[in-house]
């Protein structure tokens, strides 16, 4: 079975999904082989992927059993090494072996992310297509709840009037001084940040050489060092918040009740 859709024809706007997949969680054994509905989940992202206009969907695994799982489902896959300290590090050892550079976009989809709605995949790639000042696309959407705006799980992006963005933290920001109630959400509301990141192959290949950011460190956001280092990042803000992912075994069940309602 084929996972590149027929209707990706190499255009102008062509792109690249690669999904990193890392068989160590602490919370979740063997995550990228998790079952749901008698797939390996990272054989459910890659075909969730496929539904988008990219035109090749490729896992960068750290081990050959989910190199094996995928060829099993027909997915392509590449190994890459075990010791890489991020899903970015992944991806630009994954680009360096697809023979990826220069301007060609790639998609990271994280291999956690069973319910990734193909349109926004498409809607980061297409930042890339149009912001020639951006290395990076990414993606939010608006916070409505209080309580996921003082989350220190739930990561917020502020954006500037071009929609790029500003800053990323784990921080409940925009801080309204003089809000009314004291509790208020700011006013526009608050954005929370996606994890789908587009890039330009070749800045890709080279944020692994680029030194890591204060920020970075204390935020424990990655994202970081690319503003850090000046560089660019678009902002698709989405009209609705993706379906959720996967990271505990709560989180599995529960993507396997909604899968089991289609």
């Amino acid at each position: 079975m084929s996972l590149v859709p027929a209707s990706a024809a190499a255009t102008a706007g062509a792109f690249t999904v690669l999904i990193p997949a890392r068989l160590a969680s602490t919370r979740l054994a063997d995550k990228p082989l998790a079952d749901i509905a008698g797939l390996p989940m990272v054989v459910r992202v890659a075909q969730r992927a496929a539904q988008s206009a990219a035109q090749r969907v490729v896992v960068a695994a750290d081990d050959e059993r989910i190199v094996q799982a995928c060829a099993a489902h027909g997915v392509e896959a590449v190994l890459t090494d075990k010791g890489h300290a991020n899903g970015s590090d992944r991806l630009a050892q994954a680009c360096t072996l697809l023979g990826l550079d220069g301007e060609d976009i790639v998609v990271n989809v994280q291999g956690d992310e069973p319910l990734i709605d193909p349109a926004l995949i498409d809607a980061c790639a297409e930042l890339l297509v149009q912001r020639e000042d951006c290395v990076m696309g990414t993606a939010a959407h608006t916070i409505e709840s209080e309580a996921d705006w003082r989350n220190p799980n739930v990561v917020k992006v502020v954006l500037d009037a071009a929609g790029r963005a500003l800053y990323f933290t784990r921080a409940n920001v925009p801080f309204w001084r003089d809000a009314v109630p004291p509790d208020a959400l700011p006013s526009p509301a608050p954005l929370r940040h996606i994890g789908l990141y587009a890039y330009r192959a070749g800045f890709l290949r080279r944020y692994p050489t680029l030194e890591p950011s204060p920020l970075e460190r204390i935020e424990s956001l990655e994202q970081l060092r690319v503003l850090w280092h000046g560089e660019r990042i678009a902002v698709h803000v989405a009209a609705q918040a993706p379906g959720p992912g996967v990271d505990t075994p709560a989180d599995l069940e529960r993507v396997r009740a909604l899968l089991a309602q289609t």
